[in-house]
């Protein structure tokens, strides 16, 4: 019969043994002080009194510890100092061999045992002993000496989750994202069917990388190759492999691929990879850190001289642009999956794979709020429905309607309704004019999304807002730009028109037209006097790992050229304010009219604001009450 000694020992951790060490040291001391247990303490003084008193009957000296016999039988202990001897430290305190015998003292001198000079010795020594093996056995192992550490730092702290823990989440849990699960499935296929690429003379990827923005399900899509892979699957975060002390992390890196070889065929997932596979040789630290080993580790450890060890490594990032290329080689993450946001069907499908199990209404349309929700990633969709559901709740709602879904979204999107805020009528024409200039501006221009609601009513940090209802676009055209620049200026343009006058409502608009007018000039080329060329290189940061680059921070470009920048924005938001104005003077009556309207009822849906477009522009208004400027 084979022999397993270690199979039902109990796992103590070592911190428990050194513990117990410390806890047998200290009550070692206690025990030869006499402080743990034995008769009462007292002074030594107190003690030579007694004896001239003739109080006690017998002493007992062993070592430096003094015991008293009392005449009535009990007994008192003291302490001499070891350096001196019994009969200095009784003459010291006027205590001769003539007082103890006219007093009747028995004196007993025991000699110290060798077991006692043992004990003290150790006493002594053992504490420093073992506080030089812990340290010597700890640094040495932490770095690198094996994933045994006696804390426990070169261990990997992958979880691997059995049947028990593995997910119930399946490729049917996800939505959205349908080219990223076929490229999975097929990593799921080999490790239950190798046989069938094998025939072919086809090998499975070593690695698949997922890169996306944040928030469209790369996490999820791991949660369910765990959930449909029947090999064990080992989750762990990029960040959990780096410590303060060197050698920790490409141990720990070298202990979890020994837990996957050993369980091989398996997966391996490495969630926010970025943590530790940033380039290397780059950015303001250097090259010798731990980040850098660790990710020296991590490469060897995916294609070394031992390439054959059946383990798939999967990892997530939002930031592939900042990753090692010797990682992103083929042989390492031969297959990079884009996990981008989703579409208006993706949406959709999202949407309804979400809301199982909650009572939404019928008279809600995932299609029309995946229309309204254009940029949104999975997690916000998710987000929204939650949203929903309380806003339901706390209406004493069984189901989440359409209300609750509007709610919802205003509320992600512009931040909770401050119903407790108290606007003056002066201060609610004003916003009702300047959201009225957005909103009339937008419906007399081509590339604009159409207007979904306008409302007054103040939510988060703005007093009002028009929301569009936006599609999904994959390109954008100059004339695009121009457009939603002019839009943007439009509440801005309004004040001027009917008051004559400017207010700090416009601050986030012009915010948001200064960026698009720099971004056609610096990123697309769609200046016509500064031509093809792209100024600033936002990926030329030493802070996210990359090369100290020409003007550090991605100022690549001369003085003259950050002057015509300049020159061509201005030029860029004064041609569309100019657009604005015009549009805004030559749709006065309907401004008023929407103005008015907003006022009256402080919010719009798409509906009431068209049929006020296109009702007659001659109907008799009223002018707000300031002057005009025509």
């Amino acid at each position: 019969m084979d022999e397993q000694p270690n199979e039902n020992r109990p796992n103590v951790p070592t911190w428990v043994w050194i513990l117990g060490v410390f806890a047998l040291i200290l009550g070692l001391q206690l025990w030869l002080s006499g402080r743990f247990s034995g008769p009462e303490q007292i002074s030594l003084p107190d003690a030579m009194d007694r004896i001239k008193s003739g109080q006690v009957e017998q002493i007992s000296l062993s070592g430096s510890r003094l015991r008293l016999t009392m005449n009535d039988g009990s007994e008192l202990s003291t302490t001499i100092d070891p350096s001196s001897s019994l009969e200095e430290s009784l003459s010291y305190f006027g205590v001769s061999q003539e007082v103890l015998a006219e007093n009747g003292v028995e004196l007993i001198v025991n000699d110290q045992s060798g077991w006692n000079t043992f004990i003290s010795i150790f006493l002594g020594v053992g504490p420093v002993l073992l506080l030089i093996w812990i340290f010597s056995r700890g640094f040495r192992q932490m770095q690198g000496g094996g994933g045994n550490s006696i804390f426990g730092f070169g261990r990997s702290k992958a979880k691997n989750l059995n049947d028990a823990d593995r997910p119930t989440v399946t490729f049917d849990d996800v939505a959205g994202v349908e080219e990223g699960k076929q490229e999975l499935e097929e990593v799921v296929q080999f490790l239950r069917e190798p046989e069938k690429f094998v025939q072919v003379g086809a090998r499975i990827p070593k690695g698949v990388l997922m890169v996306g923005p944040p928030g469209t399900g790369k996490t999820l899509l791991a949660r369910a190759v765990a959930g449909e892979a029947g090999v064990p699957f080992f989750h762990i975060s990029g960040s959990e492999f780096v410590e303060m002390f060197v050698g920790v992390g490409a141990s720990r890196v070298r202990d979890l691929f020994d837990k996957a070889k050993q369980a091989a065929p398996s997966i391996v997932f490495v969630d926010e990879i970025d943590a530790v596979g940033r380039q290397r040789g780059a950015g303001l630290g250097g090259g010798h850190d731990e980040r850098e080993q660790t990710l020296n580790q991590i490469l060897v450890e995916m294609d070394g001289f031992d390439n054959e060890t059946n383990v798939i490594v999967m990892a997530a990032t939002n930031r592939a642009d900042i990753l090692d290329p010797a990682l992103l080689r083929p042989g390492r993450f031969d297959r990079k999956v884009f996990v981008d946001l989703p579409d208006v069907k993706g949406r959709e499908a999202i949407l309804a794979v979400h809301a199982r199990g909650k009572p939404v209404s019928s008279e809600v349309s995932f299609a029309d709020i995946a229309r309204l929700t254009a940029g949104f990633s999975g997690a916000d969709l998710e987000n929204l429905l939650n949203e929903a559901a309380i806003y339901a709740a706390r209406r004493n709602q069984r189901t989440i309607g359409l209300l609750e879904f509007q709610d919802a979204f205003d509320r992600i999107v512009m931040g909770p309704e401050r119903k407790s805020r108290v606007m003056s009528e002066e201060d609610r024409e004003t916003v009702a004019y300047h959201e009225a200039g957005h909103a009339v501006v937008s419906f007399n221009l081509l590339n604009t999304d159409p207007v979904q609601k306008i409302t007054i009513v103040p939510r988060g940090r703005a007093g009002g807002y028009v929301m569009p209802l936006p599609e999904d676009r994959f390109v954008h055209s100059r004339e695009y730009f121009n457009d939603q620049i002019t839009m943007a200026l439009g509440g801005r343009a309004s004040e001027e028109v009917f008051f004559g006058r400017i207010t700090t409502g416009a601050s986030s608009d012009l915010q948001q037209a200064t960026r698009m007018a720099r971004a056609m000039i610096m990123q697309y080329g769609m200046s016509d006097s500064l031509g093809l060329p792209t100024y600033g290189d936002s990926h030329n940061n030493p802070f996210l790992g990359r090369e100290w680059g020409y003007g550090m921070g991605g100022r690549d470009y001369s003085e003259e050229a950050a002057r015509a920048i300049d020159e061509e924005v201005k030029r860029i938001l004064h041609d569309n304010y100019e657009r604005a104005l015009n549009i805004i003077r030559e749709n006065r009556d309907k401004m008023v009219t929407l103005a008015q309207k907003l006022m009256e009822v402080e919010t719009l849906d798409r509906a009431m604001f068209e049929e006020l477009m296109n009702a007659a522009a001659n109907t008799a208004v009223s002018l707000p009450n300031a002057s005009v400027n025509a």
